[in-house]
């Protein structure tokens, strides 16, 4: 596996044209290469969709529409071991505006401000649920070390254009992420918000589920706040067996 520093954890102001014209290239050529090898292993027969999504991304470039999250960040989700993934957590698709995507479902830049309002709708319902303050960034980072995979259902976005890059093919790709989860066989509960994350249910088969509204402000005083996503999550993941998720988020 390549070493991910190289790629993923360039600070946004460390990385520049050739960064991102090399990880662009990566994407194209050996995408498998920037994942945990369990990844790389489960998501093999997908790998010429991979390459595919690569190439797209190449003429978005050049065509001048460019992409979001930077190139380093698409596979970030990915990063992290399969084995390791107790929690799925489903967005959508990237945030459209620069600097705030990072790859990983929700999160944000740390330096972002103000936070996206869906996100600080989650940090309301934890602070809620759990008791847990407030974050002040947005960087949820220590879920996904912690086991909570933040997978958008779609990976890329044209900047400004939400819901741009739906149906160009990367379903194919997160689709096989969410079987190769469910067919482990290990703990494993699904956060579901939204209909369209519910459109998932078939693909989970018995993995049991915390169903709710989505957490944008059109929706979350429909039935997210009040949902208690995290202690539901944790009481599901205890009844299996496994360890609960540390969903506090340390100040940087």
């Amino acid at each position: 596996m390549t070493n991910p520093d190289a790629l993923f954890n360039l600070p946004e102001d460390a990385s520049g044209p050739a960064e991102d014209s090399a990880a662009l290239s990566v994407l194209a050529s050996d995408p498998l290469s920037l994942m945990a090898p369990d990844w790389a292993a489960a998501l093999q027969p997908v790998e010429g969709q991979l390459r595919r999504m690569g190439r797209f991304l190449i003429q978005e470039h050049d065509d001048g529409r460019g992409f979001l999250p930077r190139a380093q960040h698409v596979l970030r989700t990915f990063q992290r071991p399969l084995a390791g993934v107790k929690v799925l957590i489903v967005g959508q698709d990237p945030y459209p505006t620069p600097g705030h995507s990072v790859g990983l479902a929700f999160c944000t830049d740390h330096r972002t401000r103000p936070l996206p309002r869906s996100l600080a709708n989650i940090y309301k319902e934890l602070q809620s649920d759990q008791g847990i303050p407030r974050a002040l960034h947005g960087d949820l980072s220590p879920w996904a070390d912690n086991g909570v995979m933040l997978l958008n259902r779609v990976l890329t976005v044209t900047p400004g254009v939400t819901g741009s890059h739906r149906r160009k093919g990367w379903e194919v790709i997160t689709d096989a992420a969410i079987g190769a989860l469910v067919a482990r066989h290990s703990p494993l509960v699904a956060v579901l918000w939204g209909k369209d994350a519910l459109k998932l249910e078939p693909l989970l088969g018995g993995t049991p589920l915390v169903i709710s509204a989505h957490p944008s402000p059109l929706s979350a005083a429909r039935g997210f706040f009040g949902s208690r996503p995290f202690s539901r999550t944790n009481e599901l993941l205890r009844a299996q067996g496994a360890e609960p998720i540390d969903w506090s988020l340390p100040p940087l």
